[in-house]
């Protein structure tokens, strides 16, 4: 009597790291880090667990890895030609709309700061600030700066963003937190920002950050 397997059929083509980290970033972009599990990846590439820790040490190299890989995706044509101070615009976009298209990686850059994308970024800017004459402590002062507003302001849209996955939500969302900001404090000041939160373009706002710490250097 023949007898019928459940198992998932295997793979037939050569598996590679690569392959496994583009499939990790599939399952991050579909379920978030929840998602990101070696049994689903197993199921997703349709291999076993020896195969994937094969290439990779585990749930966390890879995230590591599939950071890199969005991070070095988005940033690695940003120089071409460019002058300083366009660079540097260009690299802040870049990780800002990666960040939003991927809300996952502004957790983990936040996580760890010897990860290859945190050296990828922080590279990037010290480069560029180089080029603007920007040297010694001061490039170091003035990277850490740049450097901390874009995970902390990319990120923090990006968390926003899972909260509202189309421009009615995003309204809603936002008239929410304008409420709960001035039912907390009165003060004219909360009320003022609260009334631009509704309407404000969070790239647009992000930007704007950008060319005041470029200013700034200036």
């Amino acid at each position: 009597m023949a007898i019928s397997s459940a198992r998932a059929p295997r793979r037939r083509d050569a598996l590679s790291r690569q392959r496994i980290v583009e499939a990790a970033i599939e399952l991050l972009d579909a379920e978030g880090e929840s998602g990101l599990t070696v049994r689903a990846l197993t199921s997703h590439l349709s291999t076993g667990r020896g195969a994937i820790y094969h290439h990779v040490e585990g749930v966390d190299d890879l995230l590591a890895a599939a950071a890199d890989d969005v991070i070095r995706a988005a940033t690695e044509h940003t120089a071409d030609g460019a002058d300083p101070n366009t660079a540097l615009r260009d690299l802040s976009l870049a990780i800002f709309d990666a960040l939003d298209a991927h809300p996952w990686v502004g957790a983990q850059l936040a996580r760890e700061p010897r990860q290859p994308a945190v050296l990828r970024i922080w590279k990037g800017i010290a480069v560029h600030l180089r080029r603007l004459g920007v040297d010694g402590r001061a490039r170091s002062d003035a990277g850490a700066a740049l450097a901390n507003y874009i995970f902390g302001s990319a990120a923090q849209f990006a968390a926003g963003a899972r909260h509202a996955s189309d421009a009615a939500e995003r309204r809603d969302y936002l008239d929410a937190l304008a409420s709960a900001w001035t039912e907390q404090d009165t003060d004219e000041v909360v009320r003022g920002a609260a009334s631009h939160l509704r309407d404000h373009d969070d790239r647009e706002q992000f930007m704007a950050g950008i060319d005041i710490f470029l200013k700034g250097i200036s």
